[in-house]
């Protein structure tokens, strides 16, 4: 069984993996950021047991799922059900460098000139991954990857083979 949740900074590349993952084994995806976010202007969080609710609706409508966001309050609740983790442990620099060349999203912006947009605020939230202590920070990425106690797998870049296993061994 395919249960795997996807974390990191922005930009790093969870949404390509967890759609390659779901492409590849045919199983359902969910971006966290559909539902951790209420439709308005300026963003603000969906109350928390809401998201909770609709990713419990997620999961027990799918038998297997890819997860992918960077919130590890809404991760929690679900980390017994998870068959492994993938932390996207990529370098702010590299992080900029997706953002930048980031493929319109339209579940998300109305045009790719909106997304452009906030391209300036997405970098300056990039750099700030390191010193934020939120549930999207390195810290709680970093906590949740050790506490982990299944597989797990933290890539250090896009590419496939610069990743670290459990053991932290590089393959």
């Amino acid at each position: 069984m395919s249960k795997v949740l996807i974390f990191g900074n922005s930009s790093s590349g969870k949404s390509t993996l967890a759609k390659e993952i779901a492409r590849c084994e045919k199983i359902a995806h969910l971006d966290l950021d559909t539902i951790a976010w209420l439709p308005e202007t300026p963003p603000e969080r969906m109350p928390l047991d809401v998201s909770n609710k609709n990713i419990k609706a997620f999961i027990t409508t799918h038998k297997n799922w890819v997860i992918e966001g960077c919130y590890t309050d809404l991760f929690k609740t679900i980390r017994s059900e998870a068959s492994q983790i993938i932390f996207m442990n990529l370098d702010i620099s590299r992080c900029i460098e997706n953002a930048k060349n980031r493929p319109w999203e339209p579940h998300k912006y109305a045009t790719k000139k909106a997304q452009d947009e906030n391209l300036e605020m997405l970098i300056e939230w990039i750099k700030q991954y390191f010193e934020r202590e939120d549930v999207c920070s390195y810290k709680a990425h970093t906590d949740f990857y050790e506490d982990f106690s299944g597989n797990k797998i933290m890539y250090l870049d896009n590419e496939k083979n610069t990743k670290k296993n459990d053991k932290g061994n590089n393959r």
